[in-house]
């Protein structure tokens, strides 16, 4: 090879790595069992995505490939790939005392925000104690500047200029907080430079008192080059030419999301690669190149843009976002009712979760035209102040927040999470603290409704498990779970208003609602993402689109939810405006209820519905073959017809489809029509199976109520003593005998229904 190609093979190497070809070598560690070194490597490939210092996908591919190999291959080369991303190398002696190295990482920082790199931790003693990595340049204050969601490095008072570093371990799952005792393993720290420029810092690691070792082989110093932090400032326009907040994904050309996800604070998120900005505000990023990744909901195509940030102290960047479909502008609104603003994947300590106004700024990013906030168990002594009653100030004309409740964490969770929108209080009468709340649901979903709430059951598919996609499926569940479990008994009581879909498995969430519609009871359904537990990547994944005839209202749009104008949706397909013979769902006549249509006999009826979808001309294979109770549940992907980009509309005649009509998923708006006869009281719905779902048009024929199935009946009575079995156990001694009573009116009711059914 000559000079020419050995240079650039060295510099393609650089440019994978993010660095200078390395100058030294750390030693190799040669006996190490393998296959806990596989592991943890694993684990930290995993955390280097998760705090947005990816490695390269070339090094990724090495490592797979390296890790199904022999034994000393394996070994051997996890080392080469991951030595060259190493700060430091720490040896620790039979004795346990440390010693350390400097490591061939590029030493290079950015000014105000982290960058992240390994250690390696070569431990002959088999310490298990947590890794300390100090430094006297360190300055212990983390701040943030006014007016910026940026985290900062900052100074305490009396710091001189040589402290200018923050320095963490990084320790969240899946890294452990300690060392594992293993020959050989790899941790992460993460650094970040108060200051731009040449910087020399000194190094000193240990395992806890007394382990440093002597004379001064336990430090090391090292010069690092700061890259200075440019305020970019971002000019964001909808599609209308306004300005607006939107979400971008900000990475360099290896890889790393800026700013750095691991150390980030409200309202910008950990667990996000995107950030949430809008017109006027900024960014801080060090000269280069970027691509940018940016959009605003799912009603938005997300874009990509390369920019290139100059070596100056500002800089702005235009960004133009397009929509595909607006069914705000048609008059259907989404909103997505069950956020969090504490627990799971937020903070939780020691801010107790975080603000409304973060909350809104999310809210605002993904064009969620109403957030609702629920507070819980984790964090509900201090989100609960947030409470108002009322829709939050923070609120704009075409963007709604509220905070309300879901009663998860309380004594009757076992029975499934119940969401209680619009209460007026938020304390259940007689009580002081969660513990004081009933064992079982009926009790609390009356009481919310006699406040003029609007309530139902959270994640309805767990505890509701089923095999297969069959719908209706006539297998009994164990209702052991936290979803819409003893929805089973509370809808005979006419106690639930609706059960969410979008956030568990579609069948599972489906079938119970099947069965309940085919019995003539008339619950609908809802949209909800359960942010940040079961999806932690934004809100509004699983949305309600809701028919309003006006301006956005708080109290129209949930009596909407209540009375079935709405459809749920993924956000990737929509059916707006669905009828039977120009009777609109949701809709009321003189005389009957909400979605209810009245026929003297039996009739042909027409079906319309306005569909738009989207899907990437690209098929994403793995996406659809994945089993639905796997994530995404809800997906327009797994709709996809074949390597097409056509997806089915079905109609839904009391559970089963019983036509198809196949739309091309590329934005276009188009008008779909059914026609199709009632023979006897059913209840008929529009699908995307598993993409988006409308409520339901009850069809009365000559006066009878829909019993629809006598299996549905059967499966129902049985449920309800399922239930019961699963869930008696937990119910306190005080309030059996009222559970009781409400379980068998619900035996009643099935038993009444199912004498009354002729059609198996």
């Amino acid at each position: 090879m000559n000079r020419v190609s050995i240079l650039a093979s060295l510099a393609l190497v650089a440019s994978l790595a993010g660095q200078n070809p390395p100058p030294d070598r750390l030693p190799v560690v040669e006996d190490v069992d393998v296959q806990p070194l596989v592991a943890a490597t694993r684990r930290l490939v995993e955390a280097l995505a998760s705090a947005g210092a990816p490695l390269p996908k070339s090094d990724q591919q090495r490592l797979n490939k390296a890790m199904d190999a022999s034994d000393a291959v394996a070994v051997r080369t996890i080392q080469e790939v991951l030595d060259r991303y190493c700060l430091l190398g720490v040896h620790i002696n039979p004795e346990s005392r440390v010693k350390l190295a400097d490591g061939p990482a590029a030493k290079q920082l950015v000014q105000r925000d982290w960058r992240s790199f390994l250690v390696k931790v070569h431990n002959e003693a088999g310490v298990t104690a947590s890794l300390a990595v100090t430094s006297p340049n360190a300055a212990p204050v983390y701040k943030r500047s006014t007016g910026s969601p940026e985290p900062k490095p900052g100074i305490s008072k009396g710091d001189t200029r040589d402290r200018f570093l923050d320095i963490v371990v990084y320790r969240r799952p899946p890294m452990r907080p300690r060392l594992s005792g293993l020959e050989l393993e790899y941790a992460i720290v993460q650094i970040a430079s108060r200051d731009a420029g040449k910087r020399e810092a000194r190094f000193r690691c240990n395992v806890g008192q007394g382990t440093q070792d002597l004379g001064f082989r336990d430090e090391v110093s090292i010069l690092f080059d700061c890259a200075r932090a440019v305020e970019v400032e971002l000019d964001v326009k909808d599609a209308d030419g306004q300005p607006v907040m939107g979400a971008f994904e900000f990475r360099d050309q290896h890889g790393r999301v800026y700013p750095a996800p691991s150390r980030r604070l409200a309202p910008d998120f950990f667990f996000h690669p995107q950030v949430y900005r809008r017109t006027g505000e900024h960014v801080l990023l060090p000269p280069g190149q970027y691509t940018v990744r940016y959009g605003r909901g799912p009603e938005y195509r997300t874009k990509v843009k390369t920019i290139r940030v100059p070596d100056a102290s500002k800089h702005v960047e235009k960004f133009e976002l397009e929509r595909w479909v607006n069914p705000a502008a048609r008059g259907w609104w989404s909103g997505d009712h069950h956020i969090h603003a504490a627990g799971c994947a937020h903070y939780e300590s020691p801010t107790q979760g975080v603000t409304p106004a973060d909350m809104m700024r999310h809210v605002l990013g993904e064009d969620l035209n109403v957030g609702c906030v629920l507070s819980w168990g984790p964090c509900w002594y201090y989100q609960k102040q947030f409470f108002e009653g009322k829709t939050s100030e923070l609120s704009t004309a075409d963007h709604l927040m509220r905070y309300d409740v879901e009663v998860s964490g309380f004594p009757s969770s076992h029975c499934g999470h119940l969401t209680l929108l619009r209460l007026k209080e938020d304390d259940y009468p007689g009580t002081e603290r969660i513990e004081d709340w009933p064992t079982f649901d009926l009790p609390i979903l009356k009481w919310a409704k006699q406040q003029g709430g609007v309530v139902g059951f959270a994640h309805s598919g767990f505890g509701l498990q089923l095999p297969g996609r069959e719908l209706p499926n006539y297998r009994v569940p164990q209702f052991n779970g936290i979803g819409a479990n003893e929805y089973v008994v509370d809808v005979t009581h006419d106690a639930v208003d609706f059960i969410s879909t979008v956030d568990t498995p579609a069948t599972w969430e489906l079938n119970i609602w099947y069965h309940t519609l085919n019995c003539g009871y008339r619950t609908r359904i809802s949209g909800e993402t359960d942010f940040p537990c079961i999806y932690g990547q934004k809100v509004g994944l699983g949305r309600s689109y809701v028919k309003l005839d006006g301006k956005l209202d708080y109290d129209a749009w949930v009596d909407g939810v209540r009375d079935g104008r709405c459809y749920v949706s993924d956000g990737s397909s929509h059916l707006m405006d669905f009828r039977i013979n120009g009777f609109g769902v949701g809709r009321k006549r003189t005389g009957g209820g909400a979605s209810e249509l009245r026929l003297a006999e039996a009739a042909d009826v027409h079906v319309t519905a306005t569909v738009a979808c989207l899907l990437d001309a690209k098929p994403r294979p793995a996406l659809a073959r994945r089993p639905l109770h796997q994530k995404p549940y809800w997906s327009l992907e797994r709709a996809r017809i074949a390597a097409t980009r056509r997806v089915p509309v079905e109609l839904v005649v009391n559970g089963q489809s019983v036509a198809k009509r196949e739309v091309i998923a590329d934005g276009t708006i188009v008008e779909v029509s059914f026609d199709t006869r009632i023979e006897r009281s059913s209840w008929i719905a529009l699908r995307i199976f598993p993409s988006s779902h409308t409520n339901p048009v009850f069809v009365l024929v000559a006066g009878e109520p829909i019993r629809a199935s006598r299996r549905s009946a059967k499966w129902c009575l049985q449920s309800v003593d399922r239930c019961w079995a699963s869930k008696v156990g937990r119910i306190s001694q005080n309030d059996r005998p009222a559970a009781e009573r409400a379980y068998d009116h619900a035996r009643r009711a099935y038993r009444r229904i199912l004498n009354e059914c002729r059609i198996d």
